[in-house]
C-alpha cells in the first residue's frame, strides 16, 4: 500500500497545482489482505458483471485504467463523496495538523456533526465543541451542532448520504446509509485525517453477500425484527467483513425507515456495508422529503435522481451475472417479533417465547440511530394509544420501578413527532425525554443501567458495559416492544400490554425459514500471481522486525468487542494518556488483564475479535499495554484497519486458536490465561512456534505473511507518521 500519490496531491495543493489523479501501482494489488502478502494459491472467483457494491465503488475509485473494473478483493484508492466525523472530530484535528496539512483538500467533503456526548455541558466539553465548530467555519465545511441529531440521521435528512454515492464515516454505523442506496462504510480517525488532507484513502473492496428477503412481513413485524433475526440465525460470521446487498420482493416492500434500521445493524452482524438498491420506494420517499416545508433535500436533485433511475436502470442494480461470495435468504412471511440478548446480538428469542418467562425490566429505551425515527416513535405511541383504549378509565404510565427514556434521532424527527402528537403520548405515559443524540446507547449521559439492572432497548448494541454497568443485562427489540414492556414492567408484546395478560394459547410457534448457499469460487484463468505486491513477499524492508517473541496470553472469548477492549465512557476523553489507557484496556472484558499483561506479550483471541465500534483506542490501548501482535481466529476488518493504521499487527490463525482451546479448555477457565508458553513468530516467513518452560516445541504452524505494504506503516509507527514523513519530504 502506498499513499505517495495522495501525499503528492496534498503537497501540490500547498503550492497551487495538483497533479492529475491516478492510482499508484502499489494500490493495484488483487486479493491482498490489508496486513498481509497475498497468496498466489488462493482461488479468485470468476467475474462477469459487477455487484452493486462494486459499481458504486468504481464511481469513487481514483485512477483506474481504461476498461478496468473494480472487483471484490481489489485494493483501490477512493475519493468518497463525504467523510463524516462527530465528537471524534476533536481527535482528528490534531492528527490532520500533525501530518503537516494546513487546509482541507476539498472543504465540501468533510461533514462535522456533534451527537455523542451532547448531554455533557462541562466547560471542557463545551470548549471541545467550540473548537470543532471554529475549525469547520475556518475551512468552510458543513457543521451540525449538538441538538441537530445523530450524525447518520442528519446525513440522510440533508441529502449528503445520497443514493448511488459512497460516503464514509468515522463511526461503525456508517453502514446505515445503505438504506437509501448509498454505499456507507466505516473508516477510522487516522483515515479521516488523511481524507481531509488528500481527499482520498485506501479501501479493499470486500466480498459481497447477496441476502434475499422473500415474501412480506406479517403485521406487527418490522425491520428491527429482520436484522435481529439475521444476526442470530446467521451467527457464525457468515457475513463477517463482507458487504451485504439486500434483494428480493421482501426488500422492495420495506419502507425506507425499516431499510435504514436493517442497514444500520449490519454492523453488529459483522458486515462492512449493508446496501439496498434504489427503487420506486426510495424515489417516492425522497420526493416526499423534497416537498416538506423548509426541505433539506433539493427538489431538482430528486428529479434528476428519478430521471437517471428511469433512463439508466442498469446503473442502479447489480448485473445479472455478478459474482457473489455467498447467497443467504430469509422468508419474511415466517418471521415473528424477536428480541436480542441478553448481552449479545448473536442470541435472539421469539418474543412469544420470551414473554412467557416474564423477564422483569428496570429501564426501557427508545434512542439511537437505528430506531428513533418518526415511524418508530409513532409505533411506540400507537401501543400506548391501544392500551389506553383498552383501559379508558386508567391513565397509562410506565410500570412502577421502570424508568423509560426517549430521544428522537434528530431535531427534524422530534418536530414531526411533536406535530403528530406522538411525542406527547410518550411523555404522558412517563417517558423521560433526552435531546436528539446518542446518549445511553454509547453509555453517556443520564439513564444508564446500574449494577444488577435489566434494560430493554431499541438500540443496536447490548454488549456488557455498553449502556452502563457491566453487571447489568440488556435486551434489544423494536420500539413497539419497548413501549409495551415499559408499561407492563416485563418484556412483552403489544398485545399482552393491551390485554394485560399473556395468552399462552395464542403463542406463535412458527419456525423461521432461512438458508445459505456458499458460492463456489473458481480460479481466474491464468491466475499464477496476484499482483505486484506479491513479488518477493518474504523480504523485509529496512527496520521491519522479521520476528517477534514473547509470552502467549490467551483470551478464549469469541466476539470480544471494542466496548470490552476500551469502554465507551472513555472514548471521547481526548486527553487520556497512554499510561491511563494501559490501566483501562480490557476493563469491560477482564479488569485483571491490565495487571497480567506484560510488554511484548503475544495476545491470542477467539473469533470476530474487535467487533463493534470503530473506536481507534481499542487498538492504541493494546499498544499502550506493550502488545505488538494479536493473533485471533478472525477479526473485524474495521479493527484491523485501526490496528495497521496505528502500528499494531493483527493476524488470523483458526488452527492455533483451536489448539489452545483444547489445551486450556475448562469450565473454570479465566478470561485471561497467561499460558506459560512462549511464542516465536516469523512475521515475514509466516510461521509461529510455541515452546514450554523447558524450551521444548509444543506447536508449529503457519500465519499470514506480513507484506511490504503493511511493513512500511509498521516501521513508521502508523499511517499518521507515514503520511507526515512523506508530506515533509514533499
Amino acid at each position: 500500500m502506498s499513499f505517495r500519490l495522495l501525499v503528492a496531491a496534498a503537497a501540490a495543493r500547498r503550492v497551487g497545482t495538483a497533479p492529475r489523479t491516478h492510482r499508484h501501482p502499489a494500490l493495484a494489488a488483487r486479493r491482498g489482505f490489508v496486513f498481509t502478502a497475498p497468496r498466489a494459491e488462493e482461488a479468485v472467483p470468476q467475474h462477469g458483471g459487477q455487484t452493486l457494491v462494486e459499481k458504486i465503488a468504481q464511481r469513487h475509485a481514483v485512477g483506474l485504467g481504461a476498461g478496468e473494473a473494480v472487483r471484490s478483493g481489489d485494493f483501490i484508492a477512493i475519493r468518497p463523496r463525504h467523510v463524516m466525523t462527530h465528537d471524534n472530530t476533536g481527535a482528528v484535528i490534531p492528527k490532520f495538523r500533525s501530518i503537516g496539512a494546513t487546509r482541507l483538500a476539498d472543504a465540501q467533503q468533510p461533514v462535522f456533526a456533534l451527537d455523542h456526548d451532547i448531554q455533557n455541558t462541562s466547560a471542557k466539553n463545551m470548549a471541545k465543541y467550540h473548537g470543532i465548530e471554529q475549525f469547520a467555519q475556518t475551512h468552510g465545511s458543513r457543521f451540525y451542532p449538538a441538538g441537530r441529531g445523530i450524525a447518520h440521521q442528519v446525513l440522510v435528512e440533508e441529502g449528503l448520504a445520497w443514493p448511488g454515492s459512497m460516503v464514509v464515516g468515522s463511526d461503525s454505523h456508517s453502514n446505515m446509509y445503505g438504506g437509501v442506496g448509498c454505499l456507507g462504510t466505516p473508516v477510522v480517525r487516522t483515515d479521516a485525517a488523511a481524507i481531509w488532507a488528500t481527499a482520498q484513502t485506501w479501501w479493499q473492496a470486500p466480498p459481497v453477500a447477496r441476502v434475499e428477503l422473500r415474501g412480506a412481513l406479517p403485521p406487527g413485524v418490522v425491520g428491527k425484527d429482520v436484522i435481529v433475526a439475521l444476526c442470530a440465525l446467521f451467527s457464525h460470521d457468515e457475513v463477517l467483513n463482507h458487504a451485504v446487498e439486500f434483494v428480493g420482493a421482501g426488500a422492495h416492500a420495506l419502507p425506507i425507515e425499516d431499510r435504514l434500521a436493517i442497514s444500520n445493524m449490519t454492523t453488529e452482524w459483522g458486515a462492512l456495508a449493508g446496501l439496498f438498491a434504489v427503487d420506486d420506494v426510495t424515489l417516492r420517499w425522497y420526493e416526499s422529503c423534497a416537498a416538506r416545508p423548509r426541505a433539506t433535500v433539493s427538489a431538482d436533485a430528486v428529479a434528476a435522481l428519478r430521471a437517471s433511475f428511469e433512463a439508466e436502470p442498469s446503473r442502479w442494480i447489480a448485473d445479472r451475472d455478478a459474482a457473489y461470495a455467498k447467497h443467504l435468504w430469509l422468508d419474511l412471511e415466517s418471521l415473528t417479533p424477536h428480541v436480542s440478548g441478553p448481552d449479545s446480538v448473536k442470541v435472539a428469542t421469539p418474543l412469544a417465547a420470551l414473554e412467557r418467562r416474564r423477564v422483569s425490566i428496570n429501564k426501557a429505551y427508545i434512542v439511537s440511530c437505528v430506531n428513533s425515527r418518526a415511524k418508530d416513535l409513532r409505533e411506540a405511541a400507537d401501543v400506548i394509544r391501544a392500551v389506553q383504549n383498552a383501559r379508558p378509565n386508567s391513565p397509562v404510565r410506565a410500570a412502577d420501578g421502570v424508568a423509560w427514556y426517549v430521544a428522537a434521532a434528530s431535531s427534524q424527527v422530534m418536530a414531526d413527532a411533536q406535530a403528530s402528537g406522538d411525542w406527547q403520548v410518550l411523555v404522558d405515559a412517563g417517558a423521560k425525554t433526552l435531546p436528539p443524540g446518542c446518549g445511553p446507547c454509547i453509555g453517556l449521559g443520564v439513564g444508564l443501567l446500574e449494577d444488577g439492572e435489566v434494560g430493554i432497548s431499541a438500540t443496536n448494541r447490548n454488549y456488557k458495559g455498553r449502556m452502563g454497568s457491566k453487571k447489568a443485562h440488556t435486551y434489544l427489540s423494536s420500539p413497539a416492544v419497548v413501549a409495551a414492556s415499559a408499561i407492563q414492567g416485563f418484556i412483552c408484546s403489544p398485545a399482552t400490554a393491551v390485554s394485560g395478560a399473556i395468552d399462552s394459547a395464542a403463542a406463535d410457534t412458527r419456525s423461521v425459514r432461512f438458508g445459505i448457499e456458499n458460492a463456489a469460487p473458481s480460479p481466474r484463468a491464468g491466475a499464477s500471481s496476484v499482483g505486484a505486491s506479491a513479488a518477493a513477499a518474504s523480504d523485509a524492508i529496512s527496520g521491519f522486525p522479521t520476528s517477534l517473541a514473547g509470552r502467549l496470553v490467551f483470551l478464549p472469548a469469541d466476539n470480544l468487542n471494542t466496548d470490552g477492549i476500551y469502554p465507551g465512557k472513555y472514548t471521547y476523553q481526548d486527553d487520556i494518556t497512554r499510561e491511563q489507557m494501559k490501566a483501562i484496556v480490557m476493563e469491560n472484558y477482564d479488569p485483571e488483564f491490565s495487571r497480567l499483561v506484560q510488554p511484548d506479550d503475544v495476545v491470542v483471541a477467539g473469533a470476530n475479535f474487535g467487533t463493534g465500534s470503530s473506536r481507534e483506542q481499542a487498538a492504541t490501548a493494546l499498544l499502550a499495554a506493550g502488545v505488538r501482535l494479536v493473533v485471533c481466529e478472525s477479526a473485524s476488518e474495521t479493527f484491523k484497519r485501526n490496528a495497521v493504521n496505528n502500528g499494531l499487527l493483527v493476524l488470523e490463525s483458526p488452527r492455533l486458536v483451536q489448539w489452545l482451546r483444547k489445551r486450556f479448555q475448562s469450565p473454570d477457565a479465566a478470561p485471561t490465561i497467561v499460558s506459560g508458553l512462549d511464542a516465536h513468530v516469523g512475521l515475514v516467513a509466516g510461521k509461529i512456534q510455541l515452546t514450554d518452560s523447558s524450551g521444548t516445541s509444543v506447536y508449529d504452524g503457519d500465519l499470514p505473511r506480513i507484506g511490504k505494504a503493511a511493513q512500511e506503516i509498521i516501521v513508521a509507527g502508523g499511517l499518521e507518521n507515514w503520511v507526515r514523513a512523506r508530506m515533509a519530504a514533499q
